[in-house]
């Protein structure tokens, strides 16, 4: 059968990640600093939510655009705490996590051939998802000098005739990078000199750290009108299972999206919208109490990694550090692979990331603080050792 897979599919590479995940799953007793997702269960009324919703019985189909009720609960939410205001009826989509919002996107704007920029190292997903929509994906490389920040003049050498979109992910998986207002302002500014569609995935928006003031591009001047607002409910809420992304964009982009959603796909599940209702109009102070966590476990994991000679920027938001591991001279694979069979800690290869993540790995410290210290104690016998 394989001559007849689509070549498109067949040339995409699976996810490094998965892969290396695979190995991981093979052995016994492993720390994993690898899975970005919350250790935290949801919290209890939001659980709650979800179960009362079933109690009553409702497990049928919604809107294809998601109840109306949750719609409003995202606009009011996007609108208290992004600045950004959008017509519930005719500029919200829910989606089946952000991946699905991404995917329907991308599909609703590209043409064959038209080309989407994106900032790597990034999540693995994206360059993927630009060629199942026939795209062209062009990498923008950011650099730990930089803070894995986006620069505009990098930016601007890659547009061409051709580019339409500019994928943004703020903060970053895996690097943890965000974007303040004066390094978002020329990006603006270039996108709506080149007439390019923003789709600004914003899921960390909500775990930044040290005072750090999120900024949506959508807030910006000439940005509303040519942004694609993603986020969802996965990581701030520790809610990975219950699959609700969501989209906010022009109505005639909703409607686009929402051709491709109701044939794909009909609805996200009505039980998890109901959960997420709750979630966004109550689910602050459990959001912020997780955030907390997240911050006092990053100030051990960077201090950590710094002191056994691994070169760690402190990040500024998701639950990720990006730490350099080319002192060790070994590559990211190799330093990963290792690590995982001499002291049972798993990591991921930054090339899991991108070909500019090589001399890095990620980890993650949504894992608890006790894990993550007998973590970096072996991950430090590992270090040393390869000195000696």
């Amino acid at each position: 059968m394989e001559n007849k897979i689509a070549a498109h599919v067949r040339d995409i590479p699976r996810s490094g990640i998965r892969d290396f995940f695979e190995i991981v799953q093979s052995m016994h007793d492993v720390i994993s600093l690898g899975i970005g997702e919350p250790d935290f269960v949801t919290p209890w009324h939001i659980r709650e939510a979800a179960l009362f919703s079933l109690e009553k019985g409702r497990t049928g189909y919604t809107s294809n655009l998601g109840l109306p009720k949750l719609r409003e609960s995202i606009a009011n939410y996007v609108a208290r705490k992004f600045h950004v205001q959008y017509h519930a009826p005719s500029e919200v989509l829910v989606s089946v996590g952000v991946s699905e919002a991404i995917d329907i996107a991308l599909r609703a704007l590209l043409n064959p051939g038209d080309e989407v920029l994106y900032h790597e190292p990034c999540y693995v997903s994206y360059n993927p998802s630009v060629t199942l929509a026939h795209g062209k994906a062009v990498s923008v490389p950011v650099h730990e000098k930089d803070n894995f920040q986006l620069r505009a003049d990098e930016l601007a050498k890659r547009i061409t005739p051709k580019s339409k979109i500019l994928l943004l992910n703020f903060p970053t998986n895996p690097t943890g990078a965000t974007m303040p207002r004066e390094a978002l302002e020329p990006i603006a500014e270039l996108c709506v000199k080149h007439d390019l569609i923003v789709l600004s995935d914003e899921i960390y928006a909500e775990l930044t750290y040290d005072g750090a003031e999120h900024v949506s591009i959508a807030t910006l001047p000439g940005m509303r009108e040519r942004t694609v607002f993603l986020h969802g409910l996965s990581k701030g809420w520790a809610m990975t299972g219950f699959r609700i992304g969501y989209a906010c964009a022009p109505a005639p982009l909703i409607e686009a999206m929402m051709k491709i959603h109701q044939y794909a796909i009909l609805c996200a599940p009505t039980m998890t919208q109901d959960a997420a209702i709750e979630a966004l109009d109550h689910g602050d102070a459990a959001v912020e109490h997780m955030r907390e966590k997240y911050e006092l476990r990053r100030n051990y994991i960077v201090s950590a990694l710094n002191d056994m000679g691994l070169p760690c920027p402190t990040p500024r938001g998701a639950f990720y550090v990006f730490a350099d591991i080319r002192p060790t001279g070994l590559t990211s694979r190799e330093f990963s692979l290792r690590l995982l069979e001499e002291q049972k800690v798993a990591v991921v290869p930054g090339t899991a990331f991108g070909a500019d993540g090589e001399g890095f790995v990620r980890c993650s410290y949504a894992t608890s603080l006790e894990q993550i210290k007998i973590a970096m104690e072996r991950m430090a016998k590992f270090v040393a050792a390869l000195r000696k």
